[in-house]
């Protein structure tokens, strides 16, 4: 087992040390827009009244800089991505970039946040999808304010990556929370994906018309996994939750057909990455990839460590690069490097579709 462990964390050392080698060339693109959630969020939560933070011990205990508003030990998918692009320094929460900065980018990104306004309210503050694009908008106006005419702007823009990961919390924050919503019994779990993706094509019309062109949509992954979900309906605590995990497959595939409508406009390169594929894979073959943890989180309360989330200063476990998720929901680093490599240069053909960030980034 002692091995095992320091196979797991050679792995583990190798995996960063790669992704640190490539942040030392050159960016591959000039900036890089995220929209998302608790899986991507890296502090703008930090600034608005919020249970959904993460800005606190032990959070951020293998991260450089210590609890900064990630939801993991250390690095999130899109940490890894960026670096994979060839950025020197994570791109910055929106609510800590102002000027200049933005010319690199931000992160909108919000914890509790979904497609629907009314999505995870029960945790307080937040930033729904809607929110996000707002501030993209008035991101882009300081762009054309900073680089002197609007051409020049959406010149600017059309050479940056957008990675947009919304719907988790849609489904765990409200879809499947009946105590809260009454979504779960106003729609079949088809006319829910419906409802969310015809909100999903409205934000993305809006960031295309203000200059997105190389976008990437992040699938939502097998919630029915996670430790929480596990907890709250798996008989045995290791099976997950199948009617969860079917009804996000209905809301990932209509993702895929958002990705061939928006290919039709003038300019655009959309696509798909296949997050529950990833993890799927990830969850099969565990143990190939150093983790013997695959139900439980590192940090956490009750079944499955999944009950309550990790409290602040609570000790974790000591073996966190074995373990899939670090928490409640999300991911450890170890997860997260895995999930952000594929994104970035697909392993399988099922990864991505029609393209990875990679290609992406070189049209």
């Amino acid at each position: 087992m002692e091995v095992k462990r320091r196979l797991a964390w050679v792995a583990a050392a190798v995996s960063l040390a790669l992704v640190a080698g490539v942040a030392r060339c050159d960016p591959q693109v000039p900036c890089y827009f995220i929209f998302g959630d608790s899986l991507v969020d890296n502090g703008n939560n930090n600034y608005i009244v919020s249970l959904a933070r993460a800005n606190y011990p032990p959070y951020g205990i293998d991260f450089a800089g210590g609890p900064s508003g990630r939801f993991t030990n250390g690095l999130t998918t899109v940490d890894v991505i960026a670096q994979l692009l060839g950025f020197d320094d994570f791109i910055p929460p929106f609510a800590a970039t102002s000027g200049d900065q933005l010319l690199g980018g931000a992160n909108f990104a919000s914890a509790a946040a979904g497609i629907r306004a009314e999505t995870g309210q029960q945790l307080g503050g937040r930033i729904p999808f809607a929110g996000q694009v707002r501030n993209y908008q008035t991101a882009v106006q300081t762009l054309v304010s900073i680089l002197g005419d609007q051409d020049t702007a959406s010149d600017h823009l059309s050479r940056c990556i957008f990675s947009v990961g919304m719907g988790s919390n849609d489904y765990l924050n409200n879809y499947f929370m009946p105590a809260f919503y009454n979504t779960g019994s106003r729609y079949s779990p088809e006319q829910f994906a419906d409802a969310l993706v015809a909100d999903y094509r409205r934000y993305l019309q809006v960031l295309y018309s203000y200059g997105a062109r190389k976008v990437v949509m992040i699938g939502v992954g097998q919630v029915g996994c996670s430790p929480n979900e596990l907890a709250r309906y798996s008989p045995d605590g290791a099976t997950c939750v199948g009617r969860i995990d079917g009804a996000i497959q209905m809301f990932n595939r209509r993702l895929v057909g958002l990705v061939d409508e928006f290919n039709a406009l003038p300019g655009a390169h959309f696509t798909f990455i296949n997050a529950y594929n990833i993890f799927a894979d990830i969850l099969a073959n565990a143990a190939s990839y150093g983790f013997t943890v695959t139900n439980a989180g590192c940090c956490g309360v009750g079944r499955n460590n999944g009950q309550v989330t990790c409290l602040p200063y609570q000790a974790p476990c000591a073996n966190r690069d074995q373990h899939i998720f670090w928490d409640a929901f999300h991911p450890s680093e170890a997860a997260n490097i895995i999930v952000g490599r594929r994104s970035y240069r697909a392993q399988s053909r099922n990864d991505v579709y029609p393209m990875d960030i990679s290609t992406l980034a070189s049209i």
